[in-house]
């Protein structure tokens, strides 16, 4: 037995997930739900500086009220952070689960209705392992990656402008800091992509191969060829070891990458920041916002890093999927005349 496509071609970009768009549009309102609140959250997080700025330059006044004002801003931002947050987890949450269940009957109905010549040349638990893994992989995209790298391109552009607004020469270094924080996610990038989806072949190979046995199990005792069944399980399932060490190697490799790239780019800034407070040309409360921005853009670019892998594994799925979705069966019915 085989894969449905045996030369299946490798998912080279995340237009893959476009293949998806059709189980989206019965959703358009909720889906326009969940924006919004996503925006309304960006926002949120990107005025919490202004507060915080507001704070530190108002110890300087001899009168506590403006403090208090500005104590008082903050904590109302942050209140209404903490229901947005909540607002789109639960919209974008329950979206997922609903689309991926969608996709689930989708891919069973048509796979259910396949000819028996299809379940002869195809493994059963492969088509098992795309119904839960590969869907169970689009759910947590669509739940959470999509969402989360929507929200980190908001804050990443609007701190950008925050940054620039509140000191133009901080922010030109920043920017020399960058390319120490994309370099390394473009260079182990495709690396992790290609192992992500060869891990994901490997599993599905050992779980087709699995069920197959088990259905079988009476024939192989019958054989007495359990002792081969199970070096067979064992060399199989040390392969897809074999592959998930070096995925998980390269994710490490990437993750100490932009740690130390971040935290010495902040380190970097704090320096000269502090120079330009020392020389009067800036404020306490601007360094403040300045950072806290900085912050948020570098967290930005780390967590979009983090959504990408997440994005490329769910692409190598959505195509598993879409595999089966467009698999023509070999079996024509006959139509009595």
């Amino acid at each position: 037995k085989s894969r449905p496509n045996s030369e299946r071609s490798k998912s080279k970009d995340l237009f893959q997930l476009a293949s998806l768009a059709r189980f989206f549009v019965p959703y358009k309102l909720a889906i326009l739900a969940a924006t919004t609140v996503l925006i309304l959250t960006a926002v949120l997080s990107l005025s919490l500086p202004l507060a915080v700025r507001g704070v530190v330059d108002s110890f300087a006044s001899d009168s506590s009220d403006l403090t208090n004002r500005y104590f008082l801003v903050a904590i109302i931002i942050a209140g209404l952070l903490a229901i947005g947050t909540a607002a789109r987890y639960y919209l974008v949450t329950k979206l997922g689960e609903r689309i991926v269940g969608d996709i689930r009957v989708a891919v069973f109905s048509h796979v259910i209705n396949m000819s028996p010549q299809f379940f002869e040349r195809t493994l059963t638990g492969e088509v098992l392992s795309r119904l839960t893994t590969d869907t169970t992989l689009i759910l947590s995209v669509v739940s959470s990656s999509i969402s989360f790298a929507m929200r980190n391109i908001l804050i990443l552009i609007g701190g950008v402008v925050f940054m620039t607004y509140t000191s133009p020469q901080l922010t030109g270094l920043s920017f020399l800091i960058v390319p120490l924080i994309l370099l390394p996610v473009l260079a182990l990038g495709n690396k992790l992509r290609r192992l992500s989806r060869d891990s994901q072949d490997k599993i599905a190979d050992t779980s087709g191969v699995a069920s197959e046995l088990l259905i079988a199990a009476q024939t192989v005792q019958a054989n007495t060829n359990e002792t081969f069944s199970v070096e067979k399980f064992f060399n199989m399932t040390e392969d897809s070891f074999s592959i998930a060490k070096k995925r998980i190697f390269v994710r490490s490799l990437l993750t100490a990458l932009l740690i130390f790239s971040v935290f010495t780019g902040i380190v970097v800034v704090v320096w000269f920041g502090a120079l330009n407070v020392k020389a009067g040309d800036m404020s306490e409360g601007q360094l403040v916002q300045f950072l806290i921005y900085a912050v948020l853009v570098a967290g930005s670019i780390a967590a979009l890093s983090e959504s990408y892998g997440e994005l490329q594994r769910a692409a190598g799925a959505s195509q598993r999927l879409m595999e089966l979705l467009v698999t023509e069966d070999t079996v024509r019915e006959v139509t009595a005349p």
